[in-house]
C-alpha cells in the first residue's frame, strides 16, 4: 500500500471496507490514497483501488463554525442535480462511522480532467490562445446551470428563494462581525451600501454558491470542454446573479493586489472582468443593470470567507503559516468591494 495520509486521524483499512460493503464493483486491489491540493476548506481525498477511482470529500480538521461543511447536505444535493446536471458528481455513498474517521464524509464519482488552479496544464498551455476559450466554457457552465427550471424539476424544496439574497448579505455580515480582528478594516460603508441598495430578485434559480474557475473539471484536451462542476457544498436555491457577483470576485486580473487567492485568469488572452460580465450578458440574455451590487457582495463575502479563516489562524485554532498575512488580503477585498461600489472597478 502507498503511504497514506494522515494516518492518524483517518482509519484507511477500516474506510475500504466500508467501500466495499457499500459501494458495487469495488474490484480486488490494495487501496491508495492521494489527499488533492489542500484549499481553505474541506479536505477532499482521490481514492484508487486497481482501475477505480473515486473522490471522498470530509470537512478540514481542527475546530470548525457550528453547521459548517455539512457534508450529508451536500451528498443529498447532488443526488439531486446530478440527475438534472450532469456535470454535478454522481454521489455514491455517505458516512459518518467514527470508527473511520472523527467526521461525516461522503464519496463521489470522479469526473475526469483537470482543474485549472494557478497554471495551466501543458495540453493547453498558451494563455494567449486558450484563455478565451477557457473563459467561454466557464461561462457556459454556468449559464447551463441557471437554464435549469428548479420548479418543473423539483427542486423547490432544497432551499427559501424568498428573501435569499437580503439572508445572504446579513448573514454574511454576522459572521464577519463575529470574526473580527483588530488588524482588518471595519467595511462599515459597504456594509451600509449593501443594506440600502439590495436590488429585485427576478428569477429563482441553482445557486452554487462557490462558482469559481479551480472548481471546475476541464476535458484534459479540449479547454472547449467542461466534463464537471465540484465542490456544492453551500449551494441551494436562490439568486443566480450572486453566482455571476462571485465568479466575478474570484476573476483575477494582473492589476489587482493581493487577494489570498491564486487564478490563472490574470494571465494575458483571459477575459478581463468587464469582458467576462459582458460576455456572460450575452450568453444568459439576463438583464446586468445591477451587476455592480451583485461583484461589491461578491468582493465582501470573500473577504468574509478569508476572514473567518484568519480568525481561527489569530485564535491559534489553525497552525498553517500560510493564513499568517492574510488578513492584508481580506483588507484588499474591502478595498475592491468599495471600489466596485462607487463603480470604479467594472
Amino acid at each position: 500500500m502507498m503511504q497514506l495520509v494522515d494516518q492518524e486521524q483517518i482509519n484507511w483499512t477500516k474506510f475500504e471496507q466500508f467501500l466495499r460493503e457499500n459501494i458495487e464493483n469495488v474490484p480486488p486491489g490494495e487501496l491508495q490514497v492521494k489527499k488533492f491540493t489542500e484549499g481553505y476548506s474541506n479536505q477532499t481525498y482521490l481514492i484508487q483501488i486497481g482501475d477505480w477511482e473515486a473522490v471522498m470529500r470530509r470537512p478540514p480538521f481542527g475546530e470548525i463554525p457550528p453547521k459548517a461543511h455539512d457534508m450529508e447536505r451536500e451528498y443529498r444535493l447532488l443526488k439531486k442535480f446530478n440527475r438534472v446536471y450532469p456535470l454535478a458528481p454522481k454521489p455514491y455513498v455517505y458516512g459518518e462511522e467514527e470508527s473511520i474517521m472523527n467526521r461525516h464524509f461522503y464519496v463521489m464519482e470522479k469526473k475526469e480532467g483537470v482543474v485549472i488552479d494557478d497554471s495551466l496544464p501543458p495540453s493547453f498551455s498558451d494563455a494567449k490562445k486558450y484563455g478565451p476559450i477557457i473563459s467561454e466554457s466557464m461561462i457556459q457552465s454556468l449559464v447551463q446551470l441557471q437554464a435549469i427550471d428548479c420548479e418543473k424539476e423539483g427542486l423547490m424544496d432544497i432551499g427559501k428563494p424568498e428573501g435569499y439574497l437580503e439572508r445572504q448579505v446579513r448573514g454574511w455580515m454576522k459572521r464577519f462581525e463575529r470574526s473580527k480582528t483588530d488588524n482588518v478594516i471595519t467595511p462599515t460603508s459597504v456594509e451600509r451600501w449593501l443594506l440600502e441598495h439590495l436590488p429585485e430578485t427576478r428569477e429563482t434559480r441553482i445557486v452554487h454558491n462557490d462558482f469559481k474557475l479551480n472548481n471546475l473539471v476541464f476535458d484534459a484536451s479540449d479547454p472547449s470542454k467542461v466534463n464537471g462542476v465540484l465542490d456544492w457544498e453551500l449551494s441551494t436555491i436562490g439568486d443566480p446573479m450572486t453566482d455571476v457577483g462571485a465568479a466575478v470576485s474570484y476573476w483575477i486580473q494582473p492589476t489587482d493586489p493581493d487577494l489570498g487567492i491564486t487564478a490563472v485568469t490574470n494571465q494575458k488572452g483571459f477575459y478581463n472582468r468587464r469582458e467576462f460580465v459582458e460576455a456572460y450578458a450575452l450568453a444568459s440574455g439576463r438583464d446586468m443593470s445591477d451587476i455592480t451590487y451583485y461583484v461589491t457582495f461578491g468582493f465582501y463575502k470573500l473577504a468574509a470567507i478569508l476572514q473567518q479563516i484568519y480568525y481561527r489562524y489569530d485564535k491559534g485554532a489553525l497552525q498553517d503559516e500560510r493564513f499568517k498575512y492574510l488578513y492584508q488580503s481580506i483588507n484588499n477585498l474591502l478595498e475592491m468591494a468599495e471600489l466596485t461600489k462607487n463603480n470604479r472597478l467594472l
